[in-house]
């Protein structure tokens, strides 16, 4: 490497003078008048639906039917039955119920589920997410 040192500086000025001579004698770039240019979305296809917030936070549970959603993860059910016990105590006026999602990595409205699980949903004030983890 040592005895290479001395060839970097003539090696630098012989590479900036290339590209200085490439870009002065090439060929003619074209006028920007004549340069057409296409303009793609990063979104893909547009969602007709407008957009909007989520739902406003429950100030408590009291008198209120809460859905426990839990999913196809082992401890999902578990921690469910769990919750369900302690809010049933805690708030012994509202309504505690499961909803379990046997499929794995699918959307539930996409399953066979999907008129069953519209209808709890139709039903619910607010809905608890439940991953078995």
């Amino acid at each position: 490497m040592h005895r290479f040192r001395s060839l970097w500086i003539p090696a630098m000025l012989a590479l900036v003078a290339a590209a200085f001579l490439a870009s002065s004698c090439g060929p003619s770039t074209p006028d920007s008048s004549d340069i057409q240019y296409e303009v793609l979305s990063p979104w893909a296809d547009v969602d007709p639906r407008p957009l909007q917030g989520i739902s406003p936070r429950l100030d408590n549970f009291s008198g209120k039917k809460i859905g426990l959603f839990a999913n196809y993860k082992r401890a999902a059910m578990p921690i469910a039955r769990s919750l369900q016990a302690k809010f049933q105590a805690k708030y012994p006026d509202s309504e505690f119920s499961i909803y379990h999602s046997t499929q794995w990595n699918v959307t539930e409205i996409e399953t066979n589920n999907r008129e069953k699980f519209t209808a709890w949903l139709e039903d619910r004030d607010a809905v608890i997410l439940l991953v078995g983890d």
